[in-house]
């Protein structure tokens, strides 16, 4: 769902609420959401005590008005709100589930340059809300009415300062911890002066892992555009091959997405992560479940060992449905994600980052040789202006395109062919329609990428 305009969207859905700051995005807007997200808690606890939110944001120099702003629209609906402040998201989901809060909002726009902000919402059990759930707030949203700051009543709330501790404790969980302090690893970690740094830093020195640290301050003065995409992260493969680290790491603002470079300072991408973390530990007979927008890799993985693949829509909530309900262990996107659900149902850089490490402690080998084991893929990934007309043909459009081919209409269309596929659909996040085609090697990507705009253009 998108309101206002192009130019200063609000896009509110299953990854919760996102804007432009002080424009689409106003203090007013964002209490007037946590205040529908606090009703919408009160009505599913009835006769209980205040419902408990916990409250995070990344580093952002927005987070701080808008922090103050969920406060307000979370006190008035009745709800005791204890304060996380910077934090990753992940670190917030762990915190829920250690302090058995009844919910979670998180301000944050993820990938999103500073211009933008937004509000992730997490239920008990530390993931987002479904699509049915996420419908039934934004429905409250929008019936909501605006609150008056100025007749608001001041209200005290409580701080939790425990979040790094809690979230780093969790994820040590899930390695083996020795083998990876025996094997001496030199990393590179871009944290983007997001949310991440702090918790990363401590992980890794828990881990004994000798870190060069990058942007490791929580300042929201990003140095480069913040989404880890190659291009954004020259710097950080130049640093690896300064430092002759074993490996780079790169996190988005809130640090629930990872990239990944090589030893010898290639950029590996966010693709990999995934799929390396389920090659890592994906067994035979286990069901790993990835969105229509992952990698082919992913299948060739699980074909390898005897496991399954289930595909879902984009966007956590829905992957990490699907896992709970076919019991995954790990599971993700292809934007960098991983899930591992013995730590929660929220992507995790941190979880990321500690099985790249333990895999590296295990095999004694560098990552360039377990990347060459895979199977190689080149994937477009486009975007196109929002047009509603578009959207609304898309699936028309593509089955004159591609006519007989199989398709998978869960989330706009994704056809897949004999060997590459393509995934058209509207973004969650941003007013734009998204484009990823991944083909044997980069031309035939391309030419793949040009033939959809080709059909959707084509109405």
């Amino acid at each position: 769902m998108t309101e206002q305009s192009n130019e200063a969207p609000l896009m509110l859905g299953i990854s919760g609420m996102r804007g432009l700051v002080d424009r689409s995005l106003t203090p007013s807007i964002v209490a007037r959401y946590a205040l529908a997200f606090g009703r919408w808690l009160q009505d599913r606890c009835p006769g209980q005590p205040a419902p408990q939110v916990l409250l995070g944001r990344d580093s952002r120099p927005s987070g701080q008005r808008f922090e103050a702003a969920a406060i307000t629209g979370l006190m008035a609906a009745g709800c005791f709100v204890r304060r996380l402040g910077v934090v990753s998201t992940p670190g917030v989901a762990a915190m829920i589930r250690q302090r058995g809060a009844d919910g979670g909002l998180v301000i944050t726009a993820s990938h999103n340059p500073s211009s933008w902000n937004g509000v992730k919402l997490m239920l008990r059990d530390g993931v987002a809300p479904s699509p049915d759930l996420a419908a039934e707030v934004i429905d409250c949203f929008g019936a909501g009415s605006e609150i008056d700051f100025n007749e608001a009543a001041p209200v005290s709330v409580d701080s939790d300062n425990e979040t790094v501790a809690v979230h780093c404790d969790v994820v040590r969980t899930c390695v083996d911890v020795e083998s990876i302090r025996r094997a001496r690893l030199t990393v590179v970690v871009d944290s983007v002066h997001g949310a991440g740094g702090p918790e990363t830093q401590t992980l890794l020195k828990d881990l004994g892992v000798f870190a060069v640290h990058l942007y490791p301050e929580p300042s929201g003065q990003f140095p480069h555009t913040p989404e880890p995409t190659k291009e954004n992260l020259t710097g950080l493969c130049d640093a690896v091959r300064q430092h002759k680290a074993d490996l780079g790491f790169a996190q988005d603002p809130d640090a629930d997405r990872l990239a990944i470079v090589d030893g010898q300072g290639r950029y590996i991408g966010e693709e990999y992560t995934l799929a390396l973390c389920a090659l890592h530990r994906l067994q035979r007979g286990e069901v790993t479940v990835a969105n229509l927008s992952t990698s082919r890799m992913i299948d060739d993985i699980a074909a390898m060992v005897g496991a399954t693949v289930h595909r879902t829509p984009v966007g956590e909530a829905h992957v990490a449905a699907e896992m709970a309900r076919c019991g995954a262990t790990i599971g993700g996107e292809g934007n960098g994600g991983v899930i591992l659900s013995s730590i929660s149902y929220v992507r995790d850089s941190l979880v990321g980052i500690s099985l790249m490490l333990e895999m590296l402690a295990q095999r004694q080998v560098c990552l360039d040789q377990i990347v060459g084991t895979l199977p190689c893929y080149a994937m477009v990934k486009d975007k196109m202006p929002f047009k509603s007309h578009m959207v609304d043909g898309m699936a028309q459009s593509m089955h004159r395109q591609f006519p007989g081919e199989p398709f998978d209409e869960q989330d706009g269309v994704r056809v897949d062919l004999a060997d590459r596929w393509v995934h058209v659909r509207a973004s969650n996040t941003e007013p734009i329609v998204r484009l990823i085609g991944e083909a044997p090697d980069l031309a035939q990507a391309a030419a793949l990428i040009e033939q959809t705009k080709l059909a959707l253009l084509s109405d």
